[in-house]
């Protein structure tokens, strides 16, 4: 199989720099095998790309690929802890969705960081997951991911 960082260069794609922590917390911790990943928000350049909820001032289009940047700042944290291709697996992922109240398509926005883990890692890529609505995130983030990957 292709190296990920390889993988990556295939699919045009660049890992951003590391997104600083918003408060008394790493991006990312080893523990064994393991690398758990703070939660990670859509930040572009610096930024939070969009705010709001999604199913209201937010498209689940637009979450989908807000998921897909979040996996991204992920990855960078992974990168820059072990190196992306010290990673043997995706073991689980967890995101959290910012719903309006009558909005239940948390799964299918959470597809974009399932999505991007797949193009990457291939079969590695596969992961346990949870995708949960919830009333806010921070700094009215719309989507946060945080990675479990298993590392050689």
């Amino acid at each position: 199989m292709t190296s990920a960082r390889a993988r990556l260069l295939e699919l045009g794609i660049e890992l951003p720099a590391v997104v600083y922590p918003l408060g008394a917390y790493v991006p990312a911790v080893r523990s064994g095998p393991l690398v758990f990943t703070s939660g990670q928000l859509p930040v572009v350049e610096g930024r939070l790309s969009t705010t709001g909820k999604v199913g209201a001032e937010v498209d689940a289009e637009v979450a989908h690929d807000l998921a897909r940047v979040c996996a991204l700042n992920a990855l960078a944290a992974i990168d820059a802890l072990v190196g992306i291709d010290a990673v043997i697996r995706v073991v689980k992922v967890v995101g959290f969705v910012a719903s309006a109240n009558h909005f239940f398509g948390q799964p299918a926005v959470i597809n974009g960081a399932s999505e991007l883990l797949a193009q990457v890692f291939g079969d590695d890529g596969a992961h346990a997951r949870s995708a949960v609505g919830v009333a806010a995130l921070p700094m009215n983030a719309p989507v946060e991911v945080e990675l479990v990957v298993e590392v050689s």
